[in-house]
């Protein structure tokens, strides 16, 4: 079934931008030679590193658009230039019609961000402590307050761990309270980086229906990285792709799919143990009389493949699926070339 398309919008309706956006990292060179080393002291040796080229990127309110790419693809880039924790160096970043660095204040107040490798948490206090710190701090009144705080314990089921320090918090249970303090004021926008890494699959299960479900209810807009591209199509999201510091792609995963052709995977169990020979598709695998195939059904049917075998008798069993997404964009990326 293919994916529905995005509903029209007014311009109005657009809260992320950005604009033939540039960034760049200056990285410090040196060898293990001493000589090299002092040297570097009076006149280092620079690398610049090229995150980002020329991005443009529009997000609709009300959308969840998952940022993909391998590593330095220029994925969290973008999520700190949207929070304001980057400037760039060429282009325009605009949120919620702000500019995230010259407003941050009033930014800050209007967005949510999780960052899967760091934590708000305060780590040798109850997490309750935390989010009564961030009460205080962010002057979130009084009645939504107690009402977002029942909102979120329920929707993460944060109250068996409510009055637990921080630091003896699973990685789960410490993920399921970042997201509910990111969500303790009520944000338009939640900027997610890498929320599922090192997750557990229950964990990741329940993350990222939260994530659905939020968007879904309260039409928050989601911005999303990952390298876990079956969480990101579990999410139905707009996919954008970066490579080397630009977009390569930016559509539905049913479009993604397409554009690698019609990768499929076929199970065959045969009687006699032996894995047919079949013209149109390569064998992957055998795990005693279970054979599996990778064929592409832009080109070759099932049907076809079976015909195949079917005159011998020799088929117990047959199933057919596509191909993992993971394998889809690895061939995007080995046709582009890795970085």
């Amino acid at each position: 079934m293919s994916e529905p398309a995005p509903p029209a919008t007014r311009p109005s309706d657009t809260v992320v931008e950005l604009t033939g956006v540039w960034k760049r990292y200056r990285q410090r060179q040196r060898t293990e030679r001493l000589r090299d080393a002092l040297s570097g002291l009076v006149r280092p040796r620079v690398r610049i590193v090229e995150a980002l080229c020329g991005v443009d990127l529009h997000v609709r309110r009300g959308e969840i658009v998952a940022c993909a790419g391998p590593n330095g693809a220029g994925k969290s880039t973008t999520v700190k230039l949207l929070a304001g924790l980057l400037a760039p160096d060429a282009g325009t970043v605009r949120s919620l019609g702000m500019d995230p660095v010259r407003q941050r204040v009033r930014h800050v107040r209007r967005i949510g961000v999780v960052f899967g490798q760091r934590t708000e948490l305060w780590w040798d206090l109850p997490v309750a402590a935390t989010f009564d710190w961030k009460r205080v701090v962010w002057d979130v009144p009084a009645d939504r307050y107690r009402r977002m705080v029942a909102f979120v314990k329920e929707l993460l089921d944060l109250q068996p761990f409510w009055n637990s320090l921080a630091r003896e918090l699973s990685l789960g249970q410490r993920m399921r309270a970042d997201l509910a303090l990111a969500l303790l004021h009520e944000p338009e926008i939640l900027f997610l980086d890498e929320p599922t890494l090192g997750l557990d699959v229950l964990a990741k299960r329940r993350m990222l229906r939260c994530v659905r479900d939020l968007n879904a209810e309260r039409r928050l807009t989601v911005v999303i990285t990952s390298h876990d591209m079956p969480d990101l199509e579990q999410l139905r999201a707009r996919v954008v792709m970066l490579h080397r510091g630009g977009v390569v792609f930016d559509g539905g995963f049913e479009e993604l799919r397409r554009t690698a052709a019609d990768r499929r995977r076929l199970l065959l169990e045969t009687a006699n143990g032996r894995p047919p020979a079949l013209r149109g598709a390569t064998l992957l695998a055998s795990e005693g009389s279970r054979h599996e195939y990778a064929f592409d059904a832009s080109r070759v049917g099932v049907a076809a493949l079976l015909a195949q075998v079917g005159s011998s008798g020799e088929v117990v069993d047959v199933e057919t699926h596509r191909a993992p997404i993971e394998d889809v964009v690895a061939d995007i990326y080995e046709r582009l070339g890795r970085p």
